[in-house]
């Protein structure tokens, strides 16, 4: 009986969706390996250490029995085939080899066509075989594919092949918890599209919900989004995390339930590094479903597959003094080439009048400096001149913007208001990145008290607190802290912060009713600060602070702000002053602490009536 050394099967499916729709879905290898069956996989301690090569030990359990095998890294080229190769060390097989191409068709289509090679061990794969791969997977293949395509298409907002399961009660807690985000002031119609959310879609969709890709699919304002999810939260519908991402991979490396978890340092095993956390790109806070209302397991499925890394358009690896031509198209923009075993990379433009073709080599002497200019759809002809394999690495430098940065999340009145509780833990400091931080000042405070009375004077000092609190939330500002009649506010922007102070002077210059016109002497600059926890509550240092802190006492006009000249050059202030919403006037000043450093600032006054 001659028995086959290798099984090759090929399928093959047109669908009507592009190439480009498709690649999200059927190159998410863990949820298409969740939808045809394959049950949860665990990571194993390799035998040796890792070589850098970004090969894996998994396994899993197939009727109580485990399966075990080394993993090749994925290989791919986006939108149109990634490929692996799993060699067993435990089960019926000894190697199995599975691709998967799109080719654009006719009608903007696609003719998919999906390979497995399956080297059996014994006799019993050599029966199994057919039965497990050739029938029942392909059973699985289509029905997921078609499923895919549907979404793809716009038919469905996703693969509805899970069953969904709500926990016991779970149905009645999210209807209390509709009426509570409603009461507390969340969009009726943002609700019913989150209950919604949480009725039907599957697990792998909730378990990491992202509210800036949640608000772009349902096509409303990101901030609103978030909000109700951050009210969601405090209303028991929804529990967030804080998710560490590697700088390279992009990958989630640990992650908290409280900002009290994230440390300063990370490592990550992937990408074979340490590094330092900051606020405005490493650290995200996503949400997924309070379990008592719908329990989604942490499993994971597939490890590697392109999806785990969107931002990586392409990813070979390369035997030693070995080359291949990798053609594929690159939207305008930023690029990296590194590899895992090489220090730094090579940068790489894509522009119109860029090159074609072009030779891309890893040497021993690492990467050329440099950057070279690439066609929007080039051939790379990518070349290994090292003695050891070559994982080559072609990556997106730009960082996806539906992040919900800690920066940004932590900047908002409504986080502060909700949990006041979250800060770091004691001693730990983080980089926020850039951040403009506002100082305000009540000026005449004592006259007030003194003209007016302790208790009058003190009711209409907690009003302007009201006054101030309304116009920087409503510019997605947040308030630091008080002290005594000051204010120290944040911002990402510098022209959110402009708009907001420049709001409450007007309300402030023109009260109603009675009560006295009061004037706030205002310094704002922009630029780095770190994050701290201070009496218990969460705090910024550096000189950015202590630079705007210093601001505030040099106005000298009745409604004048003071302004640091790397606010006054911020593109959106710029346009914002050009435009005739107030006037700037530029003088040099010394500031207490920068002793023998002239700083170059700009009063900024409304223009005359």
């Amino acid at each position: 009986m001659n028995l086959p050394r290798e099984y090759h099967y090929q399928w093959e499916w047109r669908l009507r969706s592009s190439p480009e729709a498709l690649w999200p879905l059927v190159s998410d290898t863990n949820r298409f390996n969740r939808d045809t069956g394959v049950p949860a996989v665990e990571v194993r301690p390799a035998r040796s250490e890792p070589d850098g090569s970004g090969q894996r030990v998994l396994r899993l359990f197939r009727f109580g029995v485990p399966v075990e095998w080394e993993e090749e890294p994925f290989e791919w080229v986006r939108p149109y085939r990634f490929s692996v190769i799993r060699r067993y060390r435990r089960g019926p097989l000894a190697e199995m080899r599975t691709l998967a191409e799109l080719t654009p068709g006719p009608d903007n289509g696609t003719r998919l066509v999906y390979h497995v090679w399956a080297r059996p061990k014994n006799l019993l794969s050599h029966i199994a075989i057919p039965g497990q791969i050739g029938l029942l997977s392909f059973r699985g293949f289509d029905r997921a594919f078609r499923s895919y395509d549907q979404a793809a298409g716009g038919q469905a907002a996703a693969p509805p092949l899970a069953r969904v399961r709500l926990a016991p009660g779970g149905r009645e807690r999210l209807a209390s918890g509709r009426t509570a985000l409603i009461h507390q002031g969340a969009a009726p119609e943002l609700v019913d599209l989150l209950i919604e959310l949480l009725e039907s879609a599957d697990d792998l969709a909730l378990f990491r919900l992202r509210p800036y890709a949640l608000a772009d699919y349902w096509e409303q304002p990101r901030r609103a989004v978030l909000e109700l999810c951050l009210l969601a939260t405090r209303a028991g519908v929804l529990n967030f995390r804080w998710e560490l991402l590697c700088p390279l991979c992009r990958g989630n490396r640990a992650s908290g339930t409280a900002l009290g978890d994230v440390r300063a340092q990370v490592h990550c095993d992937s990408c074979n590094i340490d590094y330092t956390v900051n606020f405005d790109r490493s650290v995200e806070l996503t949400f997924r479903p309070n379990p008592a209302i719908r329990p989604t397991p942490d499993s994971t499925y597939c490890v590697g597959g392109p999806q785990v890394t969107p931002h990586i358009v392409a990813q070979q690896l390369l035997p030693p003094r070995q080359q291949r031509q990798v053609a594929l198209p690159l939207a305008a923009g930023r690029y990296r080439l590194r590899t895992l075993k090489q220090r730094g990379g090579q940068s790489l433009a894509v522009e119109p009048a860029g090159a074609a073709q072009v030779r891309l080599a890893a040497t021993e002497a690492g990467w050329p400096g440099g950057q070279t200019v690439l066609a929007p759809s080039p051939t790379l002809e990518l070349t290994n001149e090292t003695d050891v394999a070559q994982l080559f690495i072609l990556e997106r430098m730009a960082w996806s913007d539906q992040a919900a940065t800690a920066a940004e999340v932590t900047s908002l009145q409504m986080f502060r208001d909700l949990f006041a509780d979250e800060a770091l833990r004691p001693g730990e400091h983080i980089s926020v990145g850039r951040l403009t931080v506002v100082f305000t000042d009540l000026r005449g405070s004592t006259r007030l008290y003194r003209e007016s009375g302790d208790a009058v004077a003190f009711g209409q000092v907690m009003t302007h607190f009201d006054v101030l609190r309304a116009a920087i939330a409503a510019e997605g500002g947040a308030i630091v802290k008080t002290i005594g009649d000051s204010v120290m506010a944040v911002f990402l922007r510098p022209i959110s912060a402009v708009r907001a102070v420049f709001s409450a002077q007007a309300a402030l210059a023109a009260p109603a009713g009675r009560l006295r016109p009061l004037l706030l002497k205002i310094g704002i600059h922009t630029g780095s600060c770190v994050a701290v926890t201070l009496n218990d509550r969460l705090d910024y240092f550096g000189s950015t602070v202590n630079i705007a802190a210093r601001l505030a006492g040099l106005t000298a006009g009745q409604l004048g702000v003071v302004i640091s000249a790397a606010v006054r050059s911020d593109p959106e202030v710029a346009t914002w002053l050009a435009d005739g919403h107030a006037h700037a006037q530029g003088f040099e000043a010394t500031l207490r602490g920068f002793e023998g450093e002239r700083f170059d600032l700009f009063t900024i006054t409304p223009p005359p009536l």
